[in-house]
């Protein structure tokens, strides 16, 4: 997940014992098992006059894993903008195939999310400016790396590494950097490309209003767009204001100018989500969400509205579809809009995640917005005083130079609005681009379900050929 999206783990666990490296915990009542274990890592990898260490989680499985045979591979998840238990309950290609290979499975968690706080309470401290130093890419990989070497206890394993998302796009860069590591990776919906000079900043906006538009019928769009100004329109009086928070069913009613900004950027949040978790089946990924939940929320808005009342009632039953799905939610938070903790993101955008998005009325359903790097960067040093270094990651990782690269997977769905800043070609023939027409965001790392679509199934078939084939070509090799 990124941008709109963190996570907040719903493993119910029990404490089992206490180790040398930290608490060891088991999952319970849930579909994939393992145990959660500390790995000590240093605070500043790049320092040699610091010694400051604090601990990261890791999710542990060698069930699969046969106990004869030294040379298991491992499974390897690059963690993600959240609690890492979340992901291991939505990765399930991952385990599925762990259990056909024999492969002992890894969940690491990226610091400064979930448990692994290097500053503990204090990590987000505001009047602790200085606790964010560490939070980057590069600490974040070395921490994997030397989780992964540890793990290995001077064997010679095969480990291939996965991630989706944000995790996919380290699961990448973690084989660029160390490919000594790791055999391959599968970056699944991984925008390694979405970053300034790459990617038109209005690719995500444009994607999400094409999965809109082709989910029903022309008029979802058409509505959405007009729902701006209608919401205005009615906002600009008291009465209006509660008009629309009693349709929204707010929690906390619409009073000033802040508040109807806040609505309508939850809105275009909302949108965003449901085109990610645009799945063929019932999902809580980010929200209990029915099947095809983009169908689902155009259903309500198949039908031009005439008046800004009738327009506003419409919306409010549409944004049901995610708000309220299961009928339980008493009152709308606009404060949340996923199952998120976005403070790691928002900070990370502020230093080197810095990806441009806008957009333009005239041809998506969002309103037009521009992206500017001055009105960013003056937010990012108000907030967390920091400044955004553009082009950080394209002179580490190089952006679409990809030439040198080999054994990663890139696969992205079609559906999924973070495609347009994924690598939709391959740069050489070590490097696998696997496109999925029907496939929302990173739906191939999720679990078999009976109504997967068949491009999807066809993706894991090649993805779980391929990183046999660096398995085994891995074995030959280490065994001459």
């Amino acid at each position: 997940m990124l941008a709109t999206s963190g996570v907040c783990g719903l493993a119910i666990l029990i404490l089992l014992s206490f180790s040398g490296n930290g608490f060891v915990t088991a999952s319970v009542n849930l579909p994939f098992k393992y145990e959660i274990k500390d790995f000590q890592v240093p605070l500043d990898h790049f320092s040699f006059l610091k010694n400051a260490s604090f601990n990261i989680r890791y999710l542990y499985n060698d069930s699969f894993a046969d106990k004869g045979n030294k040379r298991s591979p491992i499974f390897f998840y690059t963690g993600n903008e959240g609690d890492i238990e979340w992901f291991a309950q939505n990765t399930g290609f991952l385990w599925e195939l762990a259990e056909k290979q024999g492969a002992v499975v890894v969940f690491a968690e990226h610091r400064y999310y979930g448990k692994s706080l290097p500053f503990g309470s204090n990590t987000f401290n505001k009047t602790m400016p200085e606790n964010l130093a560490y939070f980057t890419v590069e600490q974040t990989l070395e921490d994997f790396a030397l989780l992964i070497t540890y793990l290995k206890n001077g064997a010679d394993l095969p480990v291939v590494a996965f991630g989706g998302s944000y995790g996919g796009m380290l699961a990448a860069w973690f084989r660029m950097k160390y490919p000594h590591i790791v055999v391959g990776s599968l970056a699944a919906s991984a925008p390694i490309l979405q970053f300034p000079g790459i990617t038109p900043c209005d690719i995500f906006n444009k994607i999400t209003t094409s999965v809109f538009h082709t989910a029903y019928n022309g008029n979802c769009t058409v509505n959405i767009g007009k729902s701006w100004k209608a919401i205005e329109n009615l906002a600009s009086t008291d009465a209006g204001k509660k008009q629309i928070s009693d349709a929204f069913h707010l929690c906390n009613p619409l009073k000033g100018p802040d508040d109807l900004t806040n609505l309508l950027d939850y809105l275009e949040l909302v949108y965003g989500n449901l085109a990610m978790a645009n799945y063929p089946y019932n999902n809580s990924f980010l929200a209990p969400l029915p099947a095809y939940p983009v169908r689902q929320m155009c259903f309500y808005l198949k039908e031009l509205h005439k008046t800004d009342a009738d327009l506003l009632q419409a919306m409010a039953n549409a944004l049901a579809v995610y708000t309220n799905y299961t009928g339980t939610v008493k009152c709308l938070d606009i404060s949340s809009n996923s199952n998120a903790d976005d403070s790691g993101w928002n900070i990370q955008s502020c230093n080197q995640m810095v990806m441009p998005f806008c957009s333009n009325s005239s041809d998506t359903m969002y309103r037009t917005s521009t992206w500017d790097l001055k009105q960013v960067s003056e937010k990012c040093i108000r907030d967390y005083h920091l400044t955004p270094k553009p082009n950080d990651i394209i002179l580490r990782y190089g952006g679409r130079d990809l030439s040198s690269v080999s054994n990663i997977i890139f696969s992205n769905g079609l559906l999924d609005p973070w495609s347009g800043g994924g690598v939709l070609q391959a740069p050489n023939d070590q490097v696998h681009v696997i496109i999925i027409p029907e496939g929302a965001h990173h739906l191939d790392l999720r679990k078999s379900e009976p109504a997967d679509p068949p491009s999807v199934k066809d993706a894991r078939k090649k993805e779980e050929n391929i990183i046999i084939s660096w398995i085994e070509q891995f074995y030959i090799w280490s065994n001459k």
